[in-house]
């Protein structure tokens, strides 16, 4: 094992790794704009220059010591990348020395030469690593008087991103990507010296299902999203670690919030699922319906007529119907509910004596490939079939409910109007009664006798469990009426800040509980008394119950990133994040 110095302190490190990758094992963090863990090595924007020695020996073999005792090091004449020197036996790096400091602060100067003053609209102010190096790394001040050099501004690579020329610093992590990741190499630089610029061959577009990821690769703000453009300053949201719910796979996420609406997802490090990545679709299509189209408290059905009232008023119907019908009812659920909904659902079926119970299987074939897509478009399959809960497809479910003509569906979270399986209306209006649990409108509500509001996973805490068997933790990153405040200090600073007069906090709060939660709440009504109180207590029942989960705490999900069923937890390792002074980051 080669054993370096960096800066006076002695590391032991892998043969074969880069003077950045040692230093970065162990908490050293050299500065850096081209270099990432997940691309090849390209030494473009030299920030990361450091210098290098070793110390140096008398013709004895002993170390030469400098007149206060200090061993002398024999330095290399000039400075070298510490993304592409691999480490050696004895080797010396100084990455804080006065010569370091000088490249960095001339490399600094050099990038912000023809660098535009666009901060105040970027949107990759306040996370962006050249507003982070200019203030810890740069002269503080430009000697450059001429004029900049322009290049092509608002450029489209495709309908998803937005490519400005003259905030690139040349770094190369996108054309990387694209060619190492995302396997669609249509990205290449053109022209020579200061009029460099990024290009797409002639007659392509970057539209890859993992091209966005290029947003947050790039260091600067040269690359950005159209879908969340202006949106919203980075400093005035908060940004809460989740899980996405659009496939199988179940990739990490930062979910960012304003105004208690979500802007936008973007991938979270996590090196047993998604590495660094996430897919177009998951980070475009899992946001908007949390935000609009919800349902908020509780609906009966009187005199032919939809009627809001008090969920309690809602949940002591549901319980009577349940008592009256039980033994003849079925229960669909969503293959996207979460580990703890799904254990109470268990329960809930053995209490009323539910006929049937099945969660809706959802393949798309087409949607899925050969990274990190999925053709289960469900997110937590794995965990309801380790609970003890079969999958059925929709089509499955209509056979059995025309079999068995149940007196009562209670749908979970899932709905076949909303699918397009409308089929079901016919077998829909035969069924006498109908309880409703959902997140969102739908015409499913036509024909419930209760409708119950249910949070989406962004508004509570609980699990995943993906195709893999990791176990994922969820928090809340939005507040609905009954968690005002639940974020605390993690809310935005717009958010957290905020007075009664302010425009912007006027977002919407629903009236909705987990699903965990309401089913719970009825068969108390109905006499079967179960102490749960919060996510954790459900959680912690079935870890004791279910053998795959012993073990598991969410302290201990958290602090590993997951856990594998039924398997001893495993380091997370060290975890890259390219924009480490990001508001609320953790």
């Amino acid at each position: 094992m080669p054993t370096i110095t960096i800066d006076g302190r002695k590391i032991e490190t892998q043969p074969g790794k880069t003077i950045i990758e040692a230093a970065l094992d162990n908490g050293i963090v050299i500065p850096h704009f081209c270099w990432h863990p997940a691309l090849s090595v390209a030494g473009n924007c030299r920030m990361c220059l450091v210098r290098v020695g070793s110390y140096k020996k008398a013709a004895d073999g002993s170390l030469e010591r400098d007149s206060e005792g200090n061993p002398v090091v024999q330095w290399l004449p000039k400075l070298q990348i510490a993304c592409a020197t691999p480490v050696s036996d004895g080797m010396v790096v100084d990455t804080k020395g006065e010569k370091t400091v000088a490249a960095q602060n001339a490399v600094m100067e050099f990038l912000l030469i023809n660098h535009p003053l666009d901060c105040p609209i970027c949107d990759e102010a306040g996370q962006c690593k050249l507003q982070e190096y200019a203030f810890k790394h740069s002269r503080g001040e430009s000697r450059f008087t001429e004029e900049k050099v322009h290049k092509p501004k608002r450029i489209r690579w495709s309908d998803r991103i937005v490519f400005d020329g003259e905030r690139c610093i040349l770094c190369s992590r996108c054309i990387r990507f694209a060619n190492e990741i995302a396997k669609q190499p249509v990205l290449t630089f053109v022209e020579r010296n200061d009029h460099v610029t990024i290009e797409l061959f002639e007659g392509t577009q970057f539209d890859s299902p993992y091209s966005m990821n290029v947003i947050e690769l790039c260091p600067v703000g040269a690359l950005t999203s159209a879908d969340f453009r202006f949106k919203a300053r980075v400093w005035d949201m908060s940004f809460t670690p989740s899980v996405c719910p659009g496939c199988a796979r179940g990739c990490n996420i930062h979910i960012g919030v304003r105004d208690n609406q979500i802007l936008r997802l973007e991938p979270r490090p996590n090196p047993h699922v998604n590495q660094y990545w996430m897919c177009d679709a998951g980070r475009l299509e899992q946001y908007q319906w949390v935000n609009t189209g919800r349902i908020s408290g509780a609906w009966l059905r009187q005199n032919g007529r939809h009627v809001s009232v008090p969920i309690d008023e809602a949940l002591d119907s549901a319980a009577e119907l349940l008592k009256r019908h039980g033994k003849q009812s079925m229960m669909i659920l969503s293959g996207s509910i979460t580990n703890e909904d799904a254990f109470v659902a268990r329960q809930f079926a053995e209490a009323f004596g539910v006929r049937e119970m099945a969660y809706v299987t959802v393949e798309d074939p087409s949607f899925g490939d050969d990274f990190l897509r999925c053709s289960d478009r469900n997110a937590n399959s794995t965990g309801l079939r380790t609970i003890g809960i079969e999958g059925n497809a929709w089509q499955q479910l209509l056979e059995r409910v025309q079999q068995y003509s149940p007196e009562l569906i209670y749908f979970v979270g899932a709905d076949p109007l909303t699918a397009g399986h409308n089929e079901w209306t016919a077998v829909l209006e035969k069924v006498p009664t109908i309880i409703a649990q959902l997140s969102n409108h739908s015409s499913l509500e036509a024909y419930a006798e209760i409708v119950l509001p249910a949070a989406t996973y962004a508004e509570i805490e609980g699990t995943f469990t993906n195709i893999d068997g990791w176990v994922q933790y969820l928090q809340p990153a939005l507040e609905t009426k009954e968690t005002l405040r639940i974020n605390g200090m993690k809310q935005s600073r717009l958010d957290k800040f905020g007075a009664p007069n302010d425009r912007w906090t006027h977002g919407e709060r629903r009236l909705c509980r987990p699903h965990w939660k309401l089913m719970t709440e009825i068969a108390s009504r109905a006499g079967h008394q179960w102490s749960y109180r919060t996510a954790r207590d459900v959680f912690a029942a079935l870890s004791d119950t279910v053998t795959q989960f012993q073990g598991m705490t969410y302290e201990a999900l958290i602090e590993y990133r997951g856990i594998r069923l039924s398997s001893p937890p495993e380091p997370v390792g060290v975890v890259y994040e390219s924009h480490y002074m990001r508001p609320q980051a953790e």
